[in-house]
């Protein structure tokens, strides 16, 4: 018996070996829903959002914004989640739900004694040389947005609200007396002079700025 070898151009049981194909190109990522949306924004803002706002933003007809903000709104109050999404000066935003109260405050008593960050350490040194002094100021002289830093600095009570900018309506801060305390100083005054620790340029940086 002899072996039958397959013919020129014959499939063998196998089949023919196949080039492997291009790679499908990933498609484009997936866009979250509106409650997602809605949630992530809400989360990083720090003072309420209207609706006509939000819905630029996600590009949602206004009512669908309305109507989704509301169920979110609901759901936590039923779930009775730790937080309230409220709506306030005509807008929305996250608050810690009254309840909570005392647990927030102690947190942040106890986290007195927590040291700074470099970046909180910063935009302290900032505000007590500059004061009264706006976000956007913070922000321009650090080269970095400072909304959380600021935050942390009004939660530990080291930075308060001294008014707004005349011309702006911007919200200025200044630090507070609770800062004097622990930096030991009766008065700004005796903050120690910036001058020798600037550099020679430092001048012209401002004027550029």
């Amino acid at each position: 018996m002899t072996d039958l070898a397959p013919e020129p151009g014959s499939r063998t049981e196998a089949g023919p070996s196949a080039e492997p194909g291009p790679r499908a190109e990933p498609g484009p990522r997936a866009e979250p829903d509106l409650r997602a949306g809605l949630e992530a924004i809400l989360l990083v803002v720090d003072e309420p959002v209207a609706e006509v706002t939000l819905a630029q933003v996600l590009e949602r007809p206004v009512h669908e914004i309305g109507r989704a903000i509301r169920e979110l709104s609901a759901e936590y109050t039923a779930a009775g989640r730790g937080f309230d999404l409220r709506e306030v000066a005509g807008g929305w935003r996250f608050y810690t739900r009254a309840e909570c109260a005392p647990l927030v405050e102690r947190f942040v008593r106890d986290g007195q004694q927590t040291r700074l960050t470099q970046a909180a350490l910063e935009t302290l040194a900032v505000v007590a040389y500059r004061q009264p002094v706006s976000r956007a100021r913070v922000a321009a002289i650090r080269g970095v947005n400072s909304d959380g830093v600021m935050r942390t600095l009004m939660t530990r009570g080291l930075v308060e609200e001294a008014g707004t900018e005349p011309e702006s309506q911007a919200v200025l801060y200044r630090t507070s007396s609770y800062f004097l305390e622990r930096m030991g100083l009766r008065e700004l005054d005796e903050l120690p002079e910036l001058a020798p620790f600037l550099p020679d340029d430092m001048e012209s940086l401002e004027e550029q700025k």
